[in-house]
């Protein structure tokens, strides 16, 4: 028997807030109030905005408790730019990338593709499956991902390599959903549209001494396209702004974010937050005899959750039913072709939101 649409729709569970998407996240209300007066509208070389971009620096220095000698980096073309970016001002000669799925693949297909770079210590397996650096004689920088958004893998932030090798890391969706540790690392890269709630676009870093005077060094010695070139935005960080005209509602709603961060108790606060509602997601895959965690327990990230479905659940299905009733973007990564849903649990995402997306899963599995 086949069920109707009212049935289905009787005593629906739904969220109060039902954006679950891995990217671009859930913006709070607070962030949009923040774009709808000045310096919105104004050039991003004057104090207004300028304000604002050193308002973000010095937030994330205190969220992040920047080690000394770090700076806060700025640039605009989002993570894809930074990733050719790094081939021509980061790596010296030799790289080693660890794979584990879509995002740090295209970190590791620019380093394979650059022709001035010697090949790279190349680490893959398929996703679902987490595999490390390892320190390795003659590579001078190693390059992860913090968390693949793709398949909800996380890794331990670790620094490798002796001296004068850099640590690269991609950080872009678990930044700001745990209390992170960057000095392991040289160079800690992410973008705003996950954790920070913001949009697409930009790029910021968390650069250690010996990454700024690696980037410095190399724009000396190499000619590197200027939208590419990390010195210029080293030098354009320093005074606030960035090399081209940034999104500035991306930069008003990130500042929000960062001061919402801070004053809800810094990343102690959002990890707590963060976990609380991932738990509640493995817990479900854990109990229901028709769902699995896709990732092992040790590496199961705690703001991107992926669920694998039994052959007689169809998990698309049950994506299309709830987006028809407001709850989106829960689908799986699209090269993936698992039966699967994908579920952010970033800070900004209440807890009780979370629950009552679990409890529609249930309802609409149910009612099928």
């Amino acid at each position: 028997m086949t069920n109707t649409h009212s049935d289905l729709d009787q005593q629906f569970p739904a969220p109060r807030d039902g954006r679950f998407g891995s990217g671009p996240s859930k913006v709070r209300s607070q962030q949009l109030a923040a774009i709808q007066s000045p310096p919105m509208g104004t050039s991003h070389r004057q104090a207004g905005v300028r304000d604002v971009v050193g308002s973000i620096q010095a937030g994330l220095a205190e969220l992040f408790r920047l080690p000394d000698g770090y700076e806060v980096l700025l640039g605009n073309g989002g993570a894809s730019a930074l990733w050719d970016a790094i081939t021509f001002a980061l790596i010296e000669d030799r790289a080693q990338a660890a794979v584990i799925g879509e995002f740090s693949g295209k970190a590791a297909r620019a380093v394979e593709r650059a022709p001035w770079l010697a090949d790279p210590d190349m680490r893959r397996v398929e996703p679902g499956q987490v595999i490390e650096c390892a320190t390795v004689p003659g590579i001078d920088t190693y390059i992860y991902a913090h968390n693949e958004t793709s398949t909800g893998a996380a890794v331990p932030l670790v620094r490798y390599g002796d001296d004068g090798a850099l640590t690269v890391v991609d950080g872009t969706s678990i930044a700001g959903g745990v209390n992170a540790d960057v000095s392991a690392a040289d160079f800690y890269y992410f973008s705003p549209q996950k954790c920070f709630g913001a949009d697409g676009g930009l790029w910021l870093a968390f650069a250690s001494p010996a990454a700024l005077e690696r980037i410095e060094r190399l724009a000396a010695e190499r000619w590197i396209p200027d939208f590419l070139n990390l010195q210029l935005a080293v030098n354009n960080s320093r005074k606030s702004q960035t090399l081209n005209t940034p999104a500035i509602a991306t930069l008003l709603m990130l500042d929000n974010q960062v001061s919402w961060m801070l004053d809800s108790g810094g990343l102690d606060a959002m990890e707590a937050r963060s976990r609380a509602s991932s738990d509640a997601v493995y817990q479900l895959a854990e109990q229901r005899e028709f769902a699995s965690p896709f990732i092992a327990p040790e590496f199961r990230s705690p703001v991107v959750c992926t669920i694998d479905f039994t052959d007689d659940v169809d998990a698309a299905g049950i994506a299309k039913a709830l987006r028809a009733r407001g709850i989106v973007d829960i689908e799986p990564y699209r090269s993936l072709g698992r039966n699967q849903l994908r579920i952010a649990t970033f800070p900004a995402i209440d807890t009780e939101d979370v629950r009552a997306l679990l409890a529609a899963i249930d309802h609409v599995i149910a009612a099928r």
